[in-house]
């Protein structure tokens, strides 16, 4: 006979799904495990209904008023009210048996203890933080914690920016009723106004094509470098972040350790990818086998290209973590995402906006990475830039826009004082690197348009001139941009960091200066331009050309094994370049035997760095490829020869049926060409080669016309002496 104890409790369990509350006609039957501990709740509810999804994550009190739809959380944070999702499994058990199983503690895990597994749904909530009561403040005058309240981080809907002359009229929009929110829900979607100006239409993900399938897409990633994954984000975090600080670390890593597992699968595929770089420099992890990058590449690569269709932050930020990549070099890539970044707003001033503070902050450090991105792959495919001053209202950065309180996580972690210090010379770094960026923007603009290249040939022989001209306001910013730089920025400061991301910023400076001086060289022509003009340019040129290859050489396995920017591999292969030019435009022997001593040099130290950063692989091959092109090269007269010719007039041209002149038929040869002897690394001197036009030489060519004296002041302020890189 059975016990008559539990027959009431068992005739109530058939009963849970009989009669399910106003506004829950999506109630699935699930049974909620009963406890002990839970005591009656004072509320229109009894205890054998269940909490919506996401009062369920927020361990909140679901409260629905009668005739309601939403739950009045849920209708606060605009979200959807499901319920749908099982309860959540209970992890007191398996953090820590030694201590209590509260909430804070399982706050207090740390990034390196493995997560939980990835088999649950997407979840539908705004935050796995406690949520604020239900009040209605001002959005702009607020910090809120939920990723519901921004603008570009929603996760069950995505931004698009309406611009004034599209379908959605200014005035039309301004007579809708926006609510405290500043959102107005009509048939095509919800708009979302920020200011009195901007205003976005908000669209739901799930209208977008395989939304449903990013949740197995995050498990594969994840399946890849399994168990792997907290580790290595947090060698990115170590490594990458400071140096290039497009993520909310904070947020992101909160929303790790609680549990929350909706990230973008292109995103986090793209911080194991470039993790992955430094693998064998961690203690930890070099003693496994390394995960598969090219996999991980596959799906990043996949999974980016439908994430465009619901444009997030995340999916600009995934994107520009992809190109951070050694080998990566996608120019098509590099012109989807600024599109999506405008589709986003991101070329606007956000300061007023009604966003979370730190938000606001992360869309400006995106936008300037953004914008970074463009004009150095502007620079590296010699293509026009997608971006112009004239539709260009991000302000400058600052170091609040750094600042990550207000994501609604109470808890820091502890940073040690290496750490502290790292973060900060990152700002630092990444805000001069901004500022260079916009300078190299401006080089570009001046020298390499279309308009300005056919200004200069319409000037003619007065091309050289005419850059000139153009040359000196950009080369006194840059001179001061270089005069200004910090101290904890410069190659020579002192610190603990076992890495130091500080040569790729110094790597640009040259570059830029190359950049500039490479239109100066390339306009130049001897039987045009007044001598001393030649003169004054050439050996500018010079200068920028060892200034920069010795700061090559100084490059230390600190600055090697360290984070460089994208665009550093074609930057050193600019340095060769500009050699080969200086080499193949050099007007008598003695400098261009400097040129290919000095190139010479410059391939061993390449090729002996590269064993330390692989991606310099790539400029050995590029300055080999530039020294294959000088075969053709005719033999230079000689410094002797061209005095002694002084003032001769050219011989009569020969018939055509005559043989050739053997000086004019002679080439280098193969042996002169080879930078390397056998395939053996050695360094050449080359203290005793050319070192310029002397005066004593300079005074045998005649005497400078008045017209060239005029250019003297170019001297010192256009092309000038370059400053060491300190």
């Amino acid at each position: 006979m059975p016990r008559p104890a539990p027959v009431p409790i068992a005739a109530a369990r058939p009963r849970k799904p009989q009669r399910p509350s106003p506004g829950k006609e999506n109630l699935v039957t699930v049974n909620k495990p009963t406890s002990a501990s839970v005591g009656p709740v004072a509320n229109i509810r009894t205890r054998r209904e269940r909490p919506c999804d996401a009062c369920r994550r927020r361990k909140s009190r679901c409260v629905i008023h009668e005739g309601a739809v939403l739950c009045v959380l849920c209708e606060f944070h605009k979200q959807e009210c499901t319920f749908v999702q099982s309860p959540l499994p209970r992890k007191r058990k398996v953090v820590d048996g030694d201590k209590k199983d509260s909430p804070n503690n399982q706050k207090k895990r740390s990034v390196d203890a493995e997560p939980p597994p990835l088999a649950l749904p997407t979840p539908t909530i705004t935050a796995t933080a406690p949520s604020p009561p239900p009040a209605q403040p001002l959005l702009a005058n607020t910090y809120i914690p939920h990723l519901g309240e921004t603008l570009g981080l929603q996760r069950r809907q995505h931004s698009r920016y309406i611009g004034l002359s599209s379908p959605f009229d200014s005035v039309l929009i301004g007579l809708s009723h926006f609510d405290t929110r500043n959102e107005s829900t009509f048939d095509l979607g919800t708009l979302r106004r920020v200011n009195d100006q901007e205003c976005f239409i908000m669209l739901p993900d799930e209208n977008t094509q395989d939304y449903a399938d990013e949740v197995e897409t995050l498990n594969y990633v994840e399946s890849i470098v399994h168990p792997h994954g907290p580790a290595l984000l947090d060698l990115y975090f170590r490594t990458v972040h400071p140096n290039f600080p497009i993520i909310q670390k904070h947020l992101f890593v909160e929303r790790y350790r609680n549990g929350d597992r909706s990230f973008s699968p292109p995103l986090i595929a793209g911080m194991y990818i470039l993790a992955l770089n430094w693998w064998s420099y961690d203690l930890k992890l070099s003693g496994y086998p390394k995960p598969d990058a090219a996999r991980l590449e596959a799906i990043a690569t996949k999974s980016l290209a439908l994430a465009m269709e619901r444009p997030k932050l995340s999916t600009v930020q995934a994107g520009l973590l992809l190109l951070q990549r050694p080998e990566a070099d996608s120019w098509s890539l590099t012109t989807q995402l600024v599109a999506i970044g405008q589709e986003l707003g991101l070329h606007l001033d956000c300061s007023g906006w009604s966003i979370p503070l730190w938000e606001r902050g992360l869309r400006k450090r995106i936008a300037w990475a953004l914008y970074m991105q463009d004009k150095w792959s502007s620079l590296i495919h010699g293509r026009p830039s997608h971006i112009f001053a004239a539709n260009w209202a991000v302000q400058p950065i600052n170091d609040d826009d750094f600042k990550e309180e207000g994501d609604g996580y109470d808890t820091r972690l502890e940073e040690t004082e290496d750490e502290n210090e790292e973060n900060m010379r990152g700002q630092v770094l990444f805000a001069q690197m901004i500022a260079l960026t916009q300078i190299m923007g401006e080089v570009m603009d001046t020298f390499y348009t279309q308009v300005a290249i056919q200004d200069f040939s319409n000037a003619g022989t007065k091309s050289t001139n005419l850059i000139l001209d153009r040359a000196k306001p950009v080369q006194l910013k840059l001179k001061s941009w270089h005069d200004r730089l910090p101290k904890d920025i410069r190659m020579q400061a002192q610190t603990n960091s076992k890495l130091l991301s500080t040569g790729y910023l110094h790597l640009a400076y040259f570059a830029t200066e190359i950049t500039l001086h490479r239109r100066i060289v390339q306009s130049l022509d001897p039987q045009t331009t007044d001598p001393y003009l030649l003169f004054v340019c050439r050996n500018a040129a010079k200068t920028r050309l060892i200034s920069a290859m010795d700061f090559v050489n100084r490059l230390k396995p600190e600055h090697l094994q360290s984070f460089w920017y994208f665009a550093s591999k074609i930057n050193f292969t600019l340095i060769g370049t500009f050699g080969s030019l200086l080499w193949a435009t050099a007007p008598a022997q003695e400098e261009a035997e400097f040129y290919k001593t000095r190139l010479r040099e410059y391939r061993w130290t390449l090729s002996v760095s590269a064993k330390r950063a692989e991606f310099l692989e790539y400029a050995v091959q590029m300055l080999d490829a530039s020294r294959a092109m000088l075969n053709n090269l005719a033999e230079k007269p000689s410094l002797a020869q061209q005095i002694s010719s002084a003032g001769v007039p050219p011989a009569a041209p020969r018939s055509n049926m005559g043989p050739p002149r053997p000086q004019m038929q002679r080439t280098a040869s193969q042996e002169d060409i080879e930078m390397y002897d056998g395939g053996e690394l050695r360094r050449y001197p080359s203290s005793s080669s050319f070192h310029g036009f002397g005066q004593e030489n300079l005074e045998q060519f005649g005497s400078v016309s008045a017209s060239a004296s005029g250019h003297a002041t170019a001297e010192g302020s256009v092309v000038g002496d370059t400053p060491r890189s300190q």
